[in-house]
C-alpha cells in the first residue's frame, strides 16, 4: 500500500523519527545534520566552532491564543534554538506562506507581534518573502523562520557530554503552551488561567552558559512531545537512562485539570518558553539558584538524574508519586498537533 505522510509525522514522536531516519537521512545525509541539534555549529574558517544556524516553521492552529501568536511564536522558538546550542541570536529570516482572503487587520498584528518579540529577543529580521496561495491551500499563515548567532567561548553544549550522575534540571512549569492552544482551538469553554509560556529563553541561559560553561552538558527547549520526548532523544544521544521523579515535576493547578478531565500527560505537552538542562551534580545548587533570580526561572526544579543505561538500552523512567516506576517512551504521535 502507498505510504502517505499523516499528521503524525509532524508531531515529535516515534512517526516523525521514523519519517527523518527512513526518508530524509538517507538522501541528505552529511555530518553537520547527523549531529541532529537543534542548530547546527558550522566548523569553517574563520568562524570555525562559532557559527549556529537554525531553521524551523510554524503552522500553529489557531493563529492567536492566550499568551501569544504565530508570529511571537516563531521568533521565540528560532530564538530559542539558537540559545539551547549555547549561540547568542543575531540575525533571523523569516518566509510567509499566506492563504488568499487573509485579512491584513490579522497580518498587521501578526507582524507588530514578530516585531515586538525581535526587540525584546535582541534580534532583526535581515531577510524575507512572501508567497500568497488559493484560499482553501493554506491555514491563514504558515511561518518559516531561519537564525543565525555566534556561540558563546564557554559552551559546551552536547549530548554526547551527558554521564551518570549528571542532574536534571527543568526551568519551569509544564505543558502550558499545549494546553493553552488546545483550548483556543477547541472552544471547549473550560475557564483556566492557562496561557502559553511563549518566551525568548537567551537572558534566562546565555548568563548560565558564561557562569558554567563546561558544567552544562545539554539543553534543549521543550517543544514537541514535550519534557519526556526531549529526555529520550538525550538519553538515546549519549548511551544512558535518566531516571526523574514525579513529585519534583511543576505542573499549573489549571493544566493538571485539563489532563485529568480529557486524558492529556503534561510530560508530553509542549512549552514554548522553558528548557531541560543536564549539567554536574557539582553544580546543580549554583545553577539551580541563578536560575531562580529570573522571572522566566522561578518555578526551576532538578527533577532526577542521569544513570547507567541498564542491559544497555538507553531508556527514561518515572518514580511516581504512590511509589511505582513506569517507563516514559516516545509516543507514536503528539497528543496534540499543530502546536507550533
Amino acid at each position: 500500500m502507498e505510504k502517505r505522510v499523516t499528521l503524525g509525522h509532524g508531531a515529535g514522536g516515534k512517526l516523525t523519527q521514523d519519517l527523518i531516519n527512513s526518508l530524509f537521512i538517507p538522501h541528505l545525509k552529511n555530518d553537520l545534520l547527523m549531529e541532529m541539534g537543534d542548530s547546527a555549529i558550522i566548523r569553517k574558517k574563520p568562524l570555525r566552532d562559532r557559527l549556529a544556524f537554525t531553521t524551523d516553521s510554524f503552522v500553529v492552529t489557531p493563529l492567536f491564543f492566550p499568551g501569544g501568536d504565530i508570529g511571537k511564536l516563531a521568533v521565540n522558538g528560532t530564538i530559542n534554538d539558537l540559545v539551547v546550542a549555547g549561540a547568542e541570536p543575531l540575525y533571523l529570516s523569516a518566509g510567509f506562506i499566506l492563504e488568499e482572503g487573509l485579512p491584513f487587520e490579522d497580518l498587521e498584528r501578526v507582524c507588530v507581534s514578530m516585531a515586538d518579540a525581535c526587540n525584546n529577543g535582541g534580534v532583526q529580521i535581515v531577510a524575507a518573502d512572501t508567497k500568497v496561495v488559493e484560499k482553501g491551500k493554506g491555514d491563514g499563515i504558515f511561518i518559516n523562520t531561519s537564525g543565525v548567532g555566534l556561540l558563546r567561548p564557554k559552551a559546551r553544549i552536547d549530548p554526547k557530554r551527558v554521564a551518570p550522575g549528571d542532574s536534571i534540571l527543568v526551568t519551569g512549569t509544564l505543558g502550558d503552551h499545549g494546553i493553552s492552544v488546545f483550548l483556543a482551538r477547541q472552544k471547549l469553554g473550560i475557564n483556566t488561567n492557562v496561557k502559553s509560556d511563549c518566551a525568548a529563553l537567551n537572558t534566562l541561559l546565555l548568563p548560565l552558559i558564561d557562569k558554567f560553561g563546561g558544567d552544562i552538558h545539554f539543553m534543549r527547549d521543550l517543544t514537541r512531545g514535550g519534557f519526556a520526548t526531549i529526555l529520550n532523544e538525550m538519553a538515546g544521544q549519549s548511551g544512558t537512562s535518566v531516571v526523574v521523579r514525579e513529585d519534583s515535576i511543576r505542573v499549573l493547578p489549571g493544566v493538571v485539570a485539563v489532563c485529568e478531565m480529557l486524558g492529556f500527560d503534561p510530560l508530553y505537552l509542549a512549552n514554548e518558553g522553558k528548557a531541560m538542562l543536564a549539567i554536574s551534580p557539582d553544580v546543580a545548587g549554583k545553577v539551580l539558584k541563578h536560575l531562580r533570580k529570573h522571572r522566566l526561572g522561578r518555578n526551576a526544579e532538578i527533577v532526577g538524574q542521569v544513570d547507567q543505561a541498564g542491559e544497555g538500552k538507553a531508556r527514561v523512567f518515572l518514580d511516581t508519586t504512590v511509589g511505582g516506576t513506569r517507563l516514559l517512551d516516545r509516543l507514536l504521535e503528539d497528543q496534540l498537533p499543530r502546536i507550533c
